[in-house]
C-alpha cells in the first residue's frame, strides 16, 4: 500500500505542484511557529531556547497528529488524504518550475526571480553569480524537498515525512544565528543538521553515475557547511562550473551561463529520477 500511496502523490505532485496555501501542511506548520515566534518577546537565553523548543515541538506534534488522521478515516478517504499529505511533504515540479524562472537575459528580471528562492541579498550580484545562486539553490533543495522527505517515508511512513517537512519549515523560519533567533530557533537548526545528514550525502551519491572522479574530488573539499553544501560540491563537478556564496563557500571550475541552468535542470531530474526509481524498487521489495 506504501507503493501505491507513493506512486499517487508523485503523480499528484507532477500534475498540479503544490496544493493551494489554504490547504498546505507546510504552511499551518508555518503558522504555528509564528504564533510562538510573534507572540513571545526574548528575555534570556535560557528561556528564548525554552520558548523556542516548546514551539519547535508543538509544530512536530501537530506533524504527527496530521499523519495519523488517515488511521481512523474509512478506508478511501484515509489513502486519499495520505496521498495528499505525502504529497505536501515533497515538491518534485515546483522546485524545478521556480529555478527555470531563473532562467532570465534581462539582469534586473533575473534578479528578482532568483530572490525568490535564495535567501541571500541578490542587489549586488553580478550575472555569474546570480546563475550559481539559481544552481545551489536547485541542487541543495534536491535534500530538502525530494530526497529527505522521501527517505524518512521510506523509513517510518507518512509520519517521517510530515515530520521531517515541519523540522524543514522550522529551520527556514527560526533557524538562523541572528540575535532574534540565535537561541529561539536553536532546537529546530539542530534537528534540520541531524535529519539531512544521512540524506544530504545519499544525494552525492545518486550524482556518482555522472562523473564519479569528479564528483568525489569536490565533496571531499565540502567542508564549508554540515549538508548543504554537499549537493552543491557535486552539482558543481558535474556541471564543471564554479558555484560560489560569497563568504561562505566556493568550488571551482569556469564562470555559471544562462545555459548551465538549463543544464542543472536536466541534472536534477536525472538524480531525481534515480531517486524515484530507487524508492519504489525499496518499497516493492519490502
Amino acid at each position: 500500500m506504501e507503493l501505491i500511496i507513493f506512486l499517487l502523490a508523485l503523480a499528484l505532485d507532477l500534475a498540479i505542484g503544490e496544493p493551494p496555501t489554504l490547504t498546505h501542511p507546510v504552511v499551518w506548520f508555518g503558522k504555528l511557529i509564528e504564533f510562538f515566534d510573534r507572540h513571545y518577546r526574548r528575555r534570556s537565553p535560557a528561556l528564548d531556547f525554552a520558548i523556542g523548543s516548546l514551539g519547535t515541538m508543538a509544530v512536530i506534534g501537530f506533524a504527527l497528529f496530521l499523519s495519523k488522521l488517515p488511521d481512523f478515516l474509512p478506508k478511501w478517504f484515509g489513502i486519499g488524504l495520505s496521498v495528499y499529505l505525502l504529497k505536501s511533504s515533497f515538491a518534485v515540479k515546483s522546485l524545478a518550475w521556480h529555478v527555470k524562472d531563473t532562467i532570465r537575459e534581462d539582469i534586473e528580471e533575473q534578479r528578482k526571480y532568483v530572490g525568490l528562492i535564495v535567501s541571500r541579498d541578490v542587489k549586488s550580484l553580478d550575472r555569474y553569480h546570480l546563475n550559481s545562486a539559481a544552481i545551489e539553490s536547485l541542487a541543495e533543495n534536491i535534500v530538502d524537498s525530494v530526497v529527505a522527505p522521501i527517505f524518512y517515508f521510506l523509513l517510518f511512513g507518512l509520519s517521517g515525512a510530515l515530520v521531517y517537512r515541519a523540522i524543514n519549515t522550522l529551520d527556514a523560519m527560526i533557524g538562523y544565528r541572528n540575535e532574534r533567533y540565535e537561541f529561539f530557533g536553536k532546537l529546530a537548526a539542530r534537528m534540520d543538521d541531524i535529519a539531512n545528514f544521512i540524506p544530504a550525502r545519499l544525494t552525492v551519491l545518486l550524482f556518482l553515475p555522472l562523473g564519479p572522479r569528479k564528483v568525489l574530488s569536490h565533496y571531499k573539499k565540502a567542508k564549508f557547511k554540515i549538508n548543504g553544501d554537499k549537493p552543491i560540491a557535486a552539482m558543481s563537478a558535474v556541471l564543471g562550473v564554479w558555484l560560489e556564496k560569497k563568504g561562505v563557500y566556493y568550488f571551482d571550475g569556469r564562470a555559471p551561463g544562462l545555459e548551465d541552468i538549463k543544464r542543472a535542470l536536466r541534472v536534477y531530474w536525472i538524480v531525481v529520477g534515480e531517486w524515484i526509481l530507487t524508492s519504489a524498487l525499496v518499497m516493492w521489495r519490502w
